[in-house]
């Protein structure tokens, strides 16, 4: 369109300009209603029933991203601090949530997979009533973890979000019990991530069950892949995704992990001889 000779460089500065106040309307809407299901909960569906058909057009495929993504942002909330009342309202936002996880607007991917990790969190077990519907979404967290642009800056979140979703559903839905070798030895290949704190006690939690659960997939024949868990973690602390402050438990459970290996020298030694010097530094303070 640059090259057409009706281009304009003010009309699209314009247009530009108008989506970027429309993000920052429905960003500051999608804040409010954020904020008051944190205070009141299930108290704020009446109001919130009110607003929902808003919401629900904001879904429609005609609509722009920042619709989409703002939208699914306040369904995400419902998820959150209304759960009782998701039933009610699920007909509107589940094939959106699923069909979104798939867009090209990595903010509305974001979204979307978070609501897909909050429901399986929410609705637990193997009776939860969303558990067809969360195994259903894992093709689509799959093909965008494996984009291969997933890792650049502007996809990172959407991507850790996903990665997020489907640690959760194996958490929640599935059970790591049921997960087959290729399964863990794939999840575990995502790892670690390098951008969301928030997401991160989920992800590395999850490594961790699987770690203090002695799950062979995840260790490896004669514990093979203790370098590359150690690894993992250590990079979590390097990149600061995760936080002795704000992940205490996490930490708590990252040394229960490494102190009795810290204590076998053989072991520790072969360890370290795998790990790249940064992470050494970390783990020894040399």
């Amino acid at each position: 369109a640059r090259k057409d000779e009706d281009y304009d460089e003010e009309v699209e500065e314009g247009i530009e300009e108008e989506l970027d106040q429309d993000d920052y309307l429905l960003g500051k809407i999608a804040d409010i209603i954020h904020n008051l299901f944190g205070v009141y909960g299930e108290d704020f569906i009446q109001v919130f029933d009110k607003l929902t058909e808003y919401f629900v057009a904001m879904l429609a495929p005609d609509r722009p991203g920042l619709e989409h993504q703002w939208a699914i942002c306040v369904f995400d909330d419902l998820i959150d601090f209304a759960p009782n009342s998701v039933p009610k309202y699920q007909q509107h936002f589940l094939q959106p949530m699923m069909h979104y996880l798939s867009d090209i607007n990595p903010g509305v991917r974001q979204a979307a997979a978070y609501g897909v990790g909050a429901l399986a969190t929410k609705f637990p077990g193997a009776n939860s009533p969303y558990l067809e519907f969360c195994k259903n979404c894992i093709p689509n967290l799959v093909n965008v973890i494996n984009d291969p642009e997933s890792r650049e800056i502007e996809n990172m979140s959407a991507t850790e979000n996903c990665i997020s979703a489907i640690s959760k559903i194996f958490k929640h839905i599935i059970g790591q019990e049921n997960l087959d070798e290729a399964t863990v030895v794939t999840w575990l290949s995502w790892l670690p991530i390098q951008e969301d704190d928030e997401e991160s006690v989920h992800i590395y939690g999850f490594l961790l069950d699987l770690v203090e659960n002695n799950n062979v997939y995840v260790l490896g024949d004669n514990n093979a892949n203790l370098p590359d868990i150690i690894k993992i973690l250590t990079e979590g602390i390097i990149n600061k995704t995760i936080k002795s402050d704000d992940h205490p438990e996490l930490m708590a459970r990252i040394q229960a992990f490494i102190v009795p290996l810290q204590k076998n020298e053989a072991v520790w030694s072969a360890i370290l001889a795998k790990l790249p010097e940064t992470h050494k530094v970390l783990l020894t303070g040399q």
